[in-house]
């Protein structure tokens, strides 16, 4: 994994704002700590830095190719898993100088132009600058694994991978007006689909591609979840998701550097983990398993219809089990509250607060023993796995199932808002569009019709939510997360199986349970769903009362955002709402309201 950055303009000299551009390669410096490269033309400023971790000397970027077609520089963020297949198919044209997978995308596209995406399997945004026809192919993967943002500023197109390095860039303002507003306060930590929430910023949707030239820029879809008619048995089913999902882990743990899990005791990663620890003892080596817990946290914990157990127990089974090296890393509240301000400059927004202060300290540790870690996220999304998917009331809500407070958001909301936001309205047609955007068959039963909206809420919603995190908490240290339940050949056959099927013996992901028995012990095989873990300690509701109360007592810009008012109501302790699920709660929102200070003034980030 890397960082990528650049600019393309037709209408001035791009050599002249070299420090600019080496700005901007700072600010993804942590992507990719190994290498890194920039290339100027006329015409382009290319970005490059680098996680190396296939073909560690070959892979250097940015990369160039000159051939009869043109001249070509690709910067690349991603892995593609199946690389071998497709440089097999190109060796007919074309020679190679590495094994990197980076010069299979770069000759692809000079190959097959812009379908090359259409045979990638893998996570991935790059950017391709054609010299001769005076234009960029920019293209991210299909479910958005990796991220790519941009800005039209003038007569010039700036991306990166992150939000930061476009801030270091003079003509990208630091600025938020009504729309802004709205999404930091009415959908965060979730965003709406292309929206990079600054003004002037937005991101290239999961699954799209296009080009910029001096005619502007014009993006496609070029894939989505489709439905079609599956006509399989149960056993079929389960036989075609085992093979899926055994083919999908083994190609991921391709890698020139060393390979973990993190194993948090559930049923995904602990999947994960079984078939890791199987071919890596097939090589004669014993995989390296990571979790994380909160001090105390044994203590406080209190079973709830989210989390109806703690994970410790379930970790210690599945290590024995597995015969891993295992990890433990115990994070307590004074370095969490400290890892706030992290967690902001690694996401480029604030965000899921604790949840991801905890993960970039845990990324942070992992990283001292490897560089490239699986982990089991999107297998709720795609096999059916949260509650909102199986409690029949909560499921049938006409809105966002993680998300009902939008009446107790909008009261945060600063009075100069009031005339430019309908705050039911907004969150209401984003549900509505993405709700109304599922593909389905006439044949579908009332049920399986619902599902296939909530798999696209989910898909668009709260997975990329989930997915924005672990990309940014992890990329901050270096660490290379790869996901193997966002494998596309497995959302988009499970998008077609009935609901019957996944919720089979009336379990959440019983369908999943089926597939892959073998590989786990029962104890772990059954446990019921818990999400990741967070800390329960009051002492981190009180640090972080603390840390606000002292935010109010000196100028802060958050004012002029939010009222004043309900800061204090909220420091009173006087509701416990559910901001986001139940991932975020009264100490959670305190903590996203410490973050949104910091993120504007680190960002120097101003209301319109």
């Amino acid at each position: 994994m890397c960082g990528i950055a650049g600019a393309i303009s037709f209408a001035e000299d791009m050599r002249a704002d070299m420090k600019v551009y080496e700005n901007m390669q700072r600010a993804i410096l942590r992507r990719g700590p190994d290498q890194r490269g920039i290339i100027m033309t006329k015409e382009a400023a290319l970005i490059h830095t680098r996680l190396a971790v296939i073909d560690i000397e070959g892979g250097r970027q940015p990369m160039t190719y000159s051939g009869e077609n043109g001249n070509y520089i690709i910067v690349y963020n991603g892995e593609l898993y199946n690389t071998d297949g497709i440089r097999s198919e190109l060796e007919k044209d074309f020679s190679f100088e590495t094994r990197s997978d980076t010069e299979v995308v770069l000759k692809s596209f000079v190959k097959w132009g812009e379908n090359c995406v259409e045979r990638f399997n893998g996570i991935y945004a790059f950017a391709i600058y054609d010299e001769v026809r005076h234009r960029v192919f920019l293209a991210r993967d299909r479910i958005g694994v990796k991220p790519l943002f941009y800005a039209l500023c003038q007569d010039k197109l700036i991306f990166a991978s992150e939000i930061p390095a476009l801030l270091e860039h003079p003509d990208v303002p630091h600025e938020i007006d009504s729309r802004g507003a709205a999404e930091l306060v009415l959908m965060a930590p979730g965003r709406t689909s292309g929206c990079g929430v600054i003004r002037g910023i937005e991101e290239v949707k999961p699954a799209c591609c296009g080009f910029y030239s001096a005619e502007g820029l014009e993006l496609k879809k070029y894939w989505k979840l489709s439905a079609y008619e599956l006509d399989e048995t149960f056993e079929q089913t389960v036989e075609h998701v085992r093979e899926l999902l055994l083919d999908s882990i083994r190609r991921q743990l391709v890698s020139d550097v060393p390979v973990c899990t993190f194993l948090s005791g559930g049923l995904d990663s602990s999947i994960i983990s079984s078939v890791a620890a199987s071919e890596m003892k097939k090589q004669g080596k014993t995989l390296h398993t990571f979790s994380v817990d909160y001090r105390d946290n044994d203590k406080y914990f209190k079973k709830s219809h989210f989390q109806p157990n703690s994970d410790p127990e379930y970790i210690r089974c599945m290590a024995e089990y597995l015969g891993s090296e295992h990890h433990w890393t115990v994070i307590d509240t004074p370095e969490l509250v400290s890892a706030l301000d992290d967690a902001v400059e690694a996401r480029g927004l604030p965000g899921m607060v604790d949840v991801d202060a905890s993960l970039l300290l845990f990324c942070r540790e992992i990283k001292k023993h490897g560089t490239v870690a699986l982990s089991g996220e999107c297998a709720d999304e795609i096999f059916g796995g949260y509650p909102w998917y199986r409690d029949k009331d909560i499921r049938m809500t006409d809105g966002f199932p993680w998300a009902q407070s939008t009446a107790y958001r909008s009261r945060f909301l600063a009075e100069r808002f009031a005339g430019d936001i309908d705050a039911e309205e907004y969150v209401y047609n984003a549900y509505r569009n993405t709700a109304d955007s599922a593909e389905k068959l006439p044949s579908d039963s009332a049920t399986d019709s619902r599902m296939r909206e909530m798999t696209q809420l989910n898909f668009d919603w709260f997975m990329q939510t989930l997915l924005d995190r672990k990309d940014r908490m992890s990329m901050y240290s270096g660490l290379e997360v790869r996901v193997p339940f966002c494998d596309h050949r497995i959302a988009e056959y499970l998008y077609n199986v009935k609901w019957e099927y996944k919720d089979w013996q009336g379990r959440e992901k019983g369908l999943l349970r089926e597939a892959m028995k073998e590989w786990l012990p029962e104890k772990v095989l059954y446990r019921m769903k818990s999400p990741y873990p967070k800390t329960h300690n009051p002492s981190f509701l009180a640090a972080v009362t603390e840390k606000l109360r002292g935010i109010l007592s000196d100028d802060t810009p958050l004012t002029e955002m939010i009222k004043r008012e309900e800061l204090e109501r909220l420091l009173r302790h006087e509701d416990n709402i559910q901001w986001y699920g139940q991932l975020m709660n009264l100490p959670q929102t305190i903590a996203y309201f410490i973050q949104l200070d910091y993120w504007m003034k680190k960002f120097n980030i101003k209301i319109i």
